[in-house]
């Protein structure tokens, strides 16, 4: 395959000259030509609208809400190149290959590229032969690239992933803060900006950040309906991996995010030793390491990734059923951004967090003992207790995480742990007592290990050492199980009670929280965790089983169809979903239809990949046909 072929994400693809052009067609037109769509879906229509009118425009959607579409209609409809800022070239060559596919004059300019690859972007640019250029923002900046883009009309500036431009967002990248200088740059250049997570206060910034005073601003609703969010304290990490992992065995992929690079690797390690096709990835990995999990995941191979938090982002793979969090992420945006890289074919997915009271302890500390700036501080600490407050709900989730991003979802959605088992809640405020004056009398210097074994009378070495079984408090816990004081601790960590009092692990007394509940002033009531379960365990929840949803003949069509995609992506070394998804071969299945016409009128099957697929299409399908 050439270098140009691997680019364009097609080894059979006619020269982009030969592309077709939809300049001045209506943004409908193109919708159902090009991406083979016959409407558009909730505010795409809006979005597509104001950018059309020149307009700038601030889109916040779910991932997997379409708002790829808000930029590409209009940049295919308007006179010009549209120019895509994009953090990732991973991001950017999904995007490019998908637009190839669809008979879209799409390029990228990133700096893994050839020079001579370059060389003909240039051309093609300068010649008005693309509809779209993706391009990072350190690239975009640089002299070369804006004496070349002054050169050419553009249609739109679309900023991607806009959270990064926000100091306050999660993935905050300091080069996005210079795209303010893009209005002065190209007046009268509709801008449109779009992110999956952003709340109140990161949208302001965004809007600041890139002198977009007079946008519009869309916001749909965030909610994931597909996506059951589960929180378990944290009891043994693998067994319970392992337990939310069972039910996807050999089905699409997992990501495990893990809080260092020795743990991605040590974890993987272990999964292996279960029988999952499993690979570590962080920072550390040399190149070749990361692109082989890099390539193997997009492939659509089964798999668990084990990995650092900037693992997923701008990889559109479609049917990740699980991602995993062993630490507490420090703030909804960046967890709900994670668990966006899940079920974006629509399909339902599963979502697991595990905590425990030393991490939320120790994040805390980490974030008093920063030096950042007291407003950034403010702001930090804020997302962190919201973060704390979501895990320890005995509430509906998604009503509590949506509730970050100023949504009010009046409803419990009916699809996390706390809807489908409701949580026993308890009157704590003895065992509370006991716990605080334990932490008092053993000098605010011990882990949450040591002051179990005083609450429980153990004898240990270090309790031996310390002389704690002289103590008043030694034993008074003797009824309850270990695993129980370790609840109790956690979530009275959890309501400020109790916080670390060094880097070193041991826990103090927060007086302002601790001392109305040592009075009896304040009534404690706590959630008494359930046991730990597989997932299984939660029959209303919808099993990920093809066969299900379509009959014998239509499944064993769309396993045929899968082969063929699998075949045919391995000859482009394209990802299979950027074919087609496998809801638009369910779709072809169900519709069975007999002539390349009738696949035509299927969602999701475009002019283009009509032309280039439909034949095979139409040959599988009246084969397995045949069979009866």
């Amino acid at each position: 395959m050439t270098s140009d072929q691997a680019q364009s994400g097609t080894s059979f693809s006619n020269p982009i000259d030969h592309f077709a052009r939809y300049i001045g067609e209506t943004p409908e037109t193109v919708l159902h030509k090009v991406f083979g769509f016959p409407a558009f879906r909730g505010l795409q229509d809006a979005a597509v609208n104001a950018v059309m009118n020149g307009e700038d425009t601030l889109v916040l959607m779910p991932t997997g809400g379409g708002k790829s579409l808000c930029y590409q209609v209009p940049a295919i409809c308007r006179k010009g190149v549209g120019l895509v800022i994009s953090p990732l070239i991973a991001l950017m060559e999904d995007q490019v290959a998908g637009l190839r596919q669809l008979g879209v004059r799409a390029a990228a300019l990133h700096s893994e590229m050839e020079y001579n690859d370059q060389l003909t972007i240039r051309e093609d640019l300068l010649c008005g032969q693309l509809d779209l250029l993706y391009i990072s923002p350190e690239r975009l900046l640089s002299a070369y690239s804006l004496n070349l883009l002054r050169q050419c009309p553009l249609s739109l500036i679309a900023i991607d992933e806009a959270h990064c431009v926000s100091a306050w967002g999660h993935d905050f990248r300091p080069e996005y803060r210079e795209l303010a200088n893009l209005r002065q740059i190209f007046p009268n250049v509709p801008r449109i900006a779009l992110t999956a997570t952003a709340d109140p206060r990161t949208r302001n910034d965004i809007l600041s950040a890139l002198d977009m005073p007079t946008a519009h601003v869309l916001m749909g609703s965030f909610h994931r309906s597909n996506l059951f969010l589960q929180v378990q304290p944290k009891i043994s990490e693998t067994t319970q991996v392992i337990n939310a992992l069972k039910r996807h065995m050999g089905h699409g992929a997992a990501i495990v995010y893990c809080g260092s690079r020795k743990k991605t690797e040590k974890l993987a390690a272990h999964l292996r030793g279960k029988g999952y096709t499993a690979f570590a990835f962080h920072a550390g990995l040399a190149p070749a390491e990361k692109k082989n999990v890099l390539t193997r995941f997009r492939s659509g191979e089964p798999m668990v990734v084990a990995a650092t938090i900037a693992f997923g982002m701008g990889i559109d793979r479609p049917d990740v059923r699980a991602v995993i969090h062993l630490d507490m992420p420090t703030s909804p945006e960046g967890y709900y951004q994670q668990i966006g890289r899940a079920g974006r074919d629509g399909e339902h997915s599963h979502t697991l967090l595990l905590h425990n009271g030393e991490g939320i302890a120790r994040a805390r500390y980490w974030l008093e003992e920063s030096q950042a700036p007291d407003t950034e501080k403010r702001a930090m600490q804020g997302r962190l207790e919201s973060m704390i407050s979501f895990t320890e709900t005995t509430g509906c989730r998604t009503q509590a995480i949506l509730a970050c991003f100023g949504e009010d979802f009046h409803e419990p959605c009916g699809h996390c742990d706390n809807c489908l088992h409701p949580p026993f809640t308890f009157d704590a405020t003895e065992a509370a007592q006991k716990v605080l004056s334990t932490v008092y009398r053993t000098g605010e210097r011990f882990g949450a290990v040591l002051l179990t074994a005083v609450l429980k009378g153990k004898m240990t070495d270090t309790v031996e050492k310390h002389a704690l079984q002289h103590l008043s408090v030694f034993g008074i816990g003797k009824d309850k199980t270990e695993s129980w004081w370790r609840m109790v601790i956690r979530q009275l960590i959890a309501r400020g009670a109790i916080g670390m009092t060094g880097e070193h692990g041991g826990l103090g007394l927060r007086r302002d929280t601790a001392r109305p509940i040592l009075r009896g002033d304040v009534p404690v009531s706590l959630r008494d965790d359930a046991p730990i379960q597989a997932l299984s365990a939660s029959n209303k929840i919808k099993k990920d089983n093809d066969e299900e949803e379509l009959s014998e003949r239509e499944y064993r069509a769309f396993l045929a169809l899968k082969m063929w995609r699998r075949e045919e992506a391995y000859t482009q070394e394209i990802p299979p979903y950027i074919i087609f998804r496998d809801a638009t071969l369910k779709d072809i299945v169900r519709v069975y239809p007999a002539d390349v016409r009738e696949l035509g009128e299927v969602r999701g099957v475009g002019q283009s990949k009509l032309e280039r697929y439909g034949e095979d299409v139409i040959r599988i399908l009246q084969d397995e046909y045949k069979k009866g």
